[in-house]
């Protein structure tokens, strides 16, 4: 009889088709591939054009310890430069308002000598970086970042954000530490040794003249 099988079909039912994994969706795809953009820059010295195009990783989190670190702010409160123990000097801004039409930055360096003032190397920036390191700074040396934003015509560029500090010379903090420390150790052993020769001078030669 035909009857059995056919209730079993009634109750049962046809197989349920197989699950697939959910996809990723473009959206959060694209939010995980731009957790961390490419900020890109050219370096180009005072005066000349161009420049080679590099890349770098931002910064993100960098936040400035008081013993390794110290923070300088430009008046506005919008750049900050954290100096580094190491001599390296990172630059921090926030994004500019408005964003719209923002084509990137201009970064401009120079550095006071004895009689006068010097350029440094000029810096384009990419509308997406948020900061850029020096790596080298000269010690004992006030030097003065402006950074600009550019924006797209017909829209003018606001005022640029300027920000001044001095590099300590940790380099020749350090020997000269070292150099106080070493003629310390030298003092103690000329003292040590002028005891010495006063004892066996007062002790041992006496007698022996006598």
């Amino acid at each position: 009889s035909l009857l059995p099988p056919f209730l079993a079909l009634l109750c049962f039912g046809a197989p349920a088709p197989a699950l697939r994994a959910p996809s990723a969706s473009p959206r959060r795809a694209g939010a995980e591939a731009a957790e961390e953009p490419w900020c890109p820059y050219k370096v180009g010295a005072e005066g000349a054009a161009g420049g080679r195009l590099c890349f770098r990783t931002p910064a993100r989190g960098f936040q400035c310890a008081a013993r390794a670190c110290r923070a300088h702010r430009s008046p506005g409160g919008a750049l900050v430069a954290n100096v580094l123990r190491n001599g390296s000097v990172l630059l921090q801004w926030g994004p500019p308002r408005p964003a719209a039409g923002l084509r990137g930055f201009a970064l401009n360096c120079s550095w006071d000598g004895t009689y006068t003032r010097f350029p440094c190397d000029s810096v384009e920036l990419g509308a997406a970086c948020r900061d850029y390191l020096l790596p080298e700074a000269h010690g004992s040396v006030r030097y003065r970042l402006c950074l600009q934003p550019r924006y797209a015509p017909p829209r003018p560029a606001p005022p640029a954000q300027c920000v001044e500090f001095r590099v300590e010379p940790a380099a020749m903090r350090d020997i000269v530490v070292a150099m106080t420390a070493v003629g310390g150790s030298i003092c103690v052993m000329l003292v040590f040794i002028c005891l010495l020769v006063a004892y066996i001078t007062e002790n041992l030669m006496s007698p022996a003249l006598a």
